[in-house]
């Protein structure tokens, strides 16, 4: 079953289906940076499979409780292997979730969550609070409407203005960031040609929420002024 914004769509084995601006679940028709079809379910070989039928966005693949994360490229595909997952890209400024649920899953996830909201740890990557901050800001929008629609990623500027930080404070954190998810293996964050903010700043927000590096519950966090943070 594929969930948008409170519509479902309950797909058969036999039938194949379509995700984007006009495709059989239309996200936004109004999005001239969103493909028409950007994402194919299908069943082949005992799997369900997502492919990026799109030619230059790519597909974030997130399992129910953060324990899966893949990147689909354009030509790619993935079998879905998880009771429930989410599949977050961006077109433009906007951000969307589409969730899907199988009805046959292959694994189920075991997840451990931690109580404590100050210093995350994935992998070889350690936050400080205040660059967990910058992350939050990136990814407010979506956390305030995971489930109910689409969601633009706010400007460097708006983020500072809400942390309450000069936007060079602002530029210099999120480099920091970026680079140690870089370090880390994580793609689509180092700078440089073909490489514009817009889509640097998307791609963290993806990655953020897929890895539930940052969670609706995390959002108060964003109202506290930390002493010297700049």
């Amino acid at each position: 079953m594929v969930e948008f914004c409170g519509e479902e769509h309950v797909i058969p084995p036999s039938e194949s289906f379509t995700i984007g601006r006009d495709g059989d679940l239309s996200v936004d028709p109004d999005n001239s940076y969103l493909h028409r079809r950007l994402i194919e379910l299908g069943w082949d070989a005992g799997f369900w499979w997502i492919t990026n039928v799109g030619s230059r966005l790519s597909v974030t693949v997130s399992g129910e409780v953060g324990s899966l994360q893949s990147v689909i490229g354009p030509g790619a595909r993935l079998p879905v292997v998880l009771p429930e997952c989410s599949m977050l890209f961006t077109a433009g400024p906007t951000t969307y979730e589409v969730n899907l649920a199988a009805q046959v899953p292959v694994f189920d996830a075991v997840h451990q969550e931690s109580s404590e909201l100050g210093e995350v740890t994935l992998g070889a990557v350690v936050l400080t609070d205040s660059q967990f901050r910058l992350v939050l800001g990136l990814c407010e929008n979506v956390l305030r409407r995971i489930g109910s629609g689409p969601a633009d990623v706010p400007t460097n500027v708006a983020v500072a203005k809400r942390l309450g930080w000069s936007i060079t404070t602002f530029n210099r954190k999120l480099d920091n960031v970026c680079d140690k998810f870089d370090r880390a293996g994580v793609k689509g964050l180092r700078g440089g040609p073909g490489r514009n903010a817009v889509g640097r700043r998307a791609r963290l927000v993806e990655y953020a929420v897929a890895a539930r590096i940052v969670r609706p519950e995390h959002l108060p966090l964003l109202d506290q002024r930390i002493v010297g943070e700049e």
